[in-house]
């Protein structure tokens, strides 16, 4: 399936729709609460119309997605980011009280909460009305205007969502653009005033480097291959089902999906057995024909796992699938891999499908050296019940976020930060941390009438100069920087070791 029926023009027109909306926001450029509110509740209104089609029309794009998971992953949440907005937006435009230098005190220090301009957001498939409205969510309430990308290969999605936000919102104030530029990267190339991508590393890599000609900034969140560890002692019937779920939501579709599983080596086996029965359990002996489970998205997605298996299982590697093999391949049942080593693909690509490797590990300080010699993934999974142990891996890994025993509901939860770390993206959306991320923090210092500021002005040396760098310096040491200087430290730095 493919939206990629090209416009002759498309390229003109997004720009014309960029100048368009340019020109609207210079003449409108701080929206108030009260119309920063209606807005999102006019899209609010606009996703409970639309539930159902925009469930049908991803049914068809992926050929085969359940409905549940699309209202549960796709549509819930972005209701649930626009109450959230909703309820805290007059807070969060309040101009915020900052402290100023003892030097400066009875004058007024505050930062104030201004719209950007025009916001791109690139959305991906495997999300495509949550990865679309979710940052629109945040630029609207940011006081922003958005034109948004949609992935060419969603096409039924992307025609609902253009139909449904063009009843909405004038195309000045809200902007879909589909598969018809020939060249998707001339979106990214248009000078926003900041950009929201959600995609792989490598897309990222070029939209960054596109917008470094505009000196535009950008969120990126990029996935990685997000680790769920399983540490001794922790029940693991209940860790194979919450990352056999982890696996099964949407196909293992999700950037935020364990990616591989690190188990004790003694329960490896183990494991990997309950892991197939806990998938069994939530999707039955037949996933493929199970309406409950999602399809990989395409043709082309699903021979690259197939490719991914064939190479572990020529390196050496045991699969273990939970089921049959829908005949096309779309209906990919979990496949557990066990055996792996670092030179598969599958251990250095991330996996994005129901694919879980499991590697045993022998000690606590090997599994979080496993972790913290790879790139920063998006996600941390940690099944513990040990509050010592949680906190040694907390502070000795890095990744954009964690849920500890489960797997992926730091995402849905609105009043927290998502975002990636290194590799796995820079920046963060959703709440507070949204708004800010699509304002400028514009810092307004006022200076009371009768302040004497002039105490600093030229000529230099007065009292209250001379008290001022006494004060906040302290006494110079005469001595400083001179070559009897450098003995005398080494001495000390001796007699502390």
């Amino acid at each position: 399936m493919n939206d990629r029926t090209f416009i002759p023009g498309a390229t003109h027109r997004i720009a014309d729709l960029l100048a368009a909306q340019r020109a609207a926001f210079a003449a409108h450029p701080y929206p108030s609460a009260v119309e920063r509110r209606e807005k999102l509740r006019s899209l609010k209104r606009q996703i409970a119309r639309y539930q159902d089609r925009l469930a049908e029309a991803m049914d068809r794009d992926f050929g085969g997605r359940s409905a549940d998971e699309s209202m549960t992953l796709d549509l819930i949440p972005t209701t649930l980011a626009a109450n959230h907005a909703i309820s805290r937006l007059k807070r969060w435009m309040r101009p915020s009280r900052r402290s100023t230098e003892l030097l400066f005190l009875t004058n007024r220090l505050r930062v104030h909460y201004q719209p950007k301009g025009v916001v791109g957001i690139v959305a991906t498939w495997n999300f495509p009305v949550y990865l679309s409205l979710g940052p629109l969510v945040a630029a609207l309430a940011a006081g922003n205007r958005a034109m948004i990308k949609m992935p060419e290969v969603t096409p039924a999605t992307n025609a609902v969502l253009r139909q449904m936000l063009a009843e909405a919102f004038d195309e000045t104030e809200v902007a879909l653009v589909g598969g018809e530029l020939e060249d998707p990267g001339a979106f990214t190339a248009l000078a926003f005033d900041h950009i929201v991508f959600t995609g792989s590393p490598t897309i990222g890599r070029a939209v960054m480097r596109q917008a470094a000609e505009h000196l535009t900034p950008v969120t990126l969140e990029l996935g990685g291959k997000s680790p769920a560890l399983v540490l001794r002692g922790y029940p693991l019937a209940e860790a194979a089902l919450r990352i056999a779920h982890g696996k099964g939501t949407n196909g293992g579709q999700i950037c935020v999906a364990p990616d591989y599983a690190l188990v004790p080596r003694e329960q490896l086996a183990e494991f990997a057995a309950q892991a197939q029965t806990s998938f069994r359990t939530l999707y039955g002996e037949r996933a493929a024909g199970n309406p409950d489970y999602t399809s990989i998205a395409s043709d082309r997605h699903a021979a690259r796992l197939v490719a991914l298996l064939d190479d572990a299982r020529a390196k050496g590697a045991r699969v273990s699938p939970c089921g049959p093999v829908e005949a096309t391949r779309r209906r990919m049942p979990l496949q557990i891999v066990t055996g792996c080593t670092s030179d598969m693909a599958l251990m250095r690509e991330e996996i994005f499908g129901p694919i879980l490797p499991v590697v045993g590990y022998d000690t606590e300080d090997e599994a979080i050296a496993f972790i913290a010699s790879r790139p920063r993934p998006l996600a941390l999974y940690c099944f513990t019940h040990d509050a010592a142990a949680r906190r040694r891996v907390l502070e000795r890994t890095h990744s954009g976020g964690v849920t500890i025993n489960d797997w992926g509901w730091h995402v849905v939860n609105h009043d927290a930060p998502f975002g990636g770390i290194g590799n796995s993206g820079m920046g963060s959306y959703h709440g507070v941390e949204g708004f800010r991320e699509l304002s400028h923090a514009r810092t307004v210092f006022q200076r009371q009438r009768f302040y004497p500021i002039a105490l600093f002005y030229p000529p230099y040396g007065g009292l209250v100069q001379r008290l001022a760098r006494r004060l906040l310096l302290g006494k110079p040491d005469p001595a400083a920087g001179s070559p009897a200087q450098a003995p005398l430290q080494n001495s000390r730095a001796g007699a502390r070791r």
